[in-house]
């Protein structure tokens, strides 16, 4: 079993920054990738990015250039530096860990609200 806790979530300015982070714990696990998605009022959860184990990563055009997302295999944990935040990064953000037999598992989600 899996426990994902996230933390780093807030209210920030339009330009602000934050820094969000997700620390997997349990037994029995290996991780394969992690990320982050995010999901909006009224929209579908989106993919913001990820990073594999190798450290390949992957990310949603929109946030190219102002997010970066980091792990530390150490730890079991992934970071996303969020930069440049605007109103419509608006979300809660939600981290995700795929073991390697392929199983997904989420985290309870932490709020981000970024004011214009």
């Amino acid at each position: 079993q899996v426990q994902l806790v996230e933390s780093g979530g807030g209210l920030v300015q339009s330009g602000g920054s934050l820094r969000l982070s997700c620390a997997a714990s349990g037994s029995g696990f290996s991780i394969n990738a992690m990320g982050w998605y995010r999901q909006a009022p009224g929209k579908q959860r989106e993919l913001v990015a990820t990073i594999t184990r190798g450290g390949t990563t992957n990310y949603l055009d929109s946030v190219k250039g102002r997010f970066t997302i980091s792990r530390d295999n150490a730890k079991n944990t992934v970071y996303l530096q969020m930069n440049s935040l605007k109103p419509e990064d608006t979300a809660v953000y939600y981290c995700k860990l795929i073991d390697t037999s392929y199983r997904q598992n989420w985290g309870q989600g932490t709020q981000v609200t970024v004011s214009s």
